[in-house]
């Protein structure tokens, strides 16, 4: 009887001893907010001055510093992605708002759009000539329409209705934009792009502390592009979107991001494939886009960050809540 009972006493112990965990390292704190903005992507030179990368860099360490205050503060990423991009929409260095590249008239014609990945909510305009942050706007069409997207003067009455702040046209035009356009002129066909120069826009993704995604885009589109001429960053699916899987928002040559509906095509996969979000991000913008095409900026509902492109550099920062934080321009 005492065998029988050690014996059984044993095997208790053997049993509790193999399901009790082996003791590990430290192990990495959860991610529970998650941030990437981008000011573009394109014929970024290496030579640029390094004065003139130091103003990027600045501009993009104070729009993730805003971002990061704003999501440590548990804020939702509706409200930091608006913030962020109107940031990005007043500082002249970037093609949004005020030092928009100017359309073959020298005017500047904006496009934004902004989606909450929880409910699929989104909003967007294109072609506004007098509202000071488009992407403010683009959220009242999502939040007071029951449209999605607004053009041009219709745009234009309904901010005028809803006190958008607006300004002259000439607030959005800068000499550095129309050396540009003078110079793409004088190049008929040719790229709108040139060394030291983005052909992009301004984005950022966003997930908050309660697991939300969302994503926001502004843009003033190419130098010297057609009057009228409506690219990517208001057409969600193609330069912006969001849903509970992934918030992506693309930067380079609008058509082929409509072509391929980029950013929608990334939740895809991340979603239907199962990919991770860097090999679905990575697939768009390596194997389905064209060299020098752009890329993106995506993060998942894990707090995943990628931010790949095929041009030779993007403007673009990084943070979590782990304390991961990246200013970058070039691949190294």
């Amino acid at each position: 009887m005492l065998t029988r009972t050690l014996l059984l006493l044993i095997l208790s112990l053997m049993a509790a001893c193999a399901s009790t965990p082996a003791a590990s390292g430290p192990t990495t704190p959860p991610i529970t907010w998650a941030v990437a903005i981008h000011g573009g992507a394109g014929t970024i030179d290496r030579n640029t001055p390094p004065e003139q990368a130091a103003a990027y860099l600045a501009s993009l360490t104070r729009a993730l510093d805003e971002a990061t205050t704003r999501l440590a503060r548990g804020e939702s990423s509706l409200d930091v992605c608006e913030a962020v991009v109107r940031l990005l929409e007043d500082d002249e260095l970037f093609n949004a708002g005020r030092g928009a590249a100017l359309n073959e008239k020298g005017q500047a014609e904006l496009d934004a759009s902004i989606m909450d990945g929880a409910t699929l909510r989104c909003g967007a305009v294109a072609g506004v000539r007098t509202v000071k942050n488009p992407i403010t706007l683009a959220r009242a069409v999502m939040e007071q329409t029951r449209h999605v997207l607004l053009i041009s003067d219709g745009a234009e009455q309904f901010a005028a209705s809803i006190h958008t702040p607006l300004v002259d046209p000439s607030y959005f035009v800068t000499p550095r934009r129309q050396q540009m356009l003078k110079k793409a002129l004088e190049k008929p066909g040719a790229r709108a792009d040139h060394p030291g120069v983005t052909y992009g826009t301004v984005g950022c993704v966003v997930l908050d502390s309660k697991g939300n995604l969302a994503a926001a885009t502004s843009t003033g589109g190419m130098t010297a592009k057609k009057w009228g001429r409506v690219g990517d960053s208001p057409i969600l699916g193609a330069g912006n979107y969001a849903d509970q899987y992934a918030a992506i928002s693309g930067t380079g040559t609008g058509e082929e991001f409509i072509r391929h509906g980029v950013a929608r095509m990334i939740a895809a996969r991340v979603a239907l494939k199962n990919e991770t979000l860097a090999q679905a991000a990575d697939h768009l913008v390596h194997k389905t886009l064209r060299p020098d095409d752009g890329g993106v900026i995506a993060v998942d509902a894990k707090g995943n960050i990628a931010m790949p492109f095929n041009s030779e550099g993007m403007y673009r920062a990084c943070a979590d809540s782990t304390g991961k934080r990246e200013v970058r321009i070039w691949e190294d």
